[in-house]
């Protein structure tokens, strides 16, 4: 899967569809979509679950 978002200008993201997803693919993931917004993993984390 491919995920666009406009905000905090373009940026692309894909996403593998395996099931299951490895722990380190997801970790990359996650630290790229942080990186986009200029925060860590964890202020990523953070704000998606509190």
């Amino acid at each position: 899967m491919r995920l666009t978002t406009q905000l905090n200008g373009e940026h692309h993201i894909t996403v593998p569809a395996h099931n299951p997803l490895k722990v380190g693919t997801l970790n990359a993931i996650l630290r790229d979509v942080a990186e986009h917004f200029d925060l860590t993993r964890d202020q990523l984390l953070s704000q998606l679950f509190f």
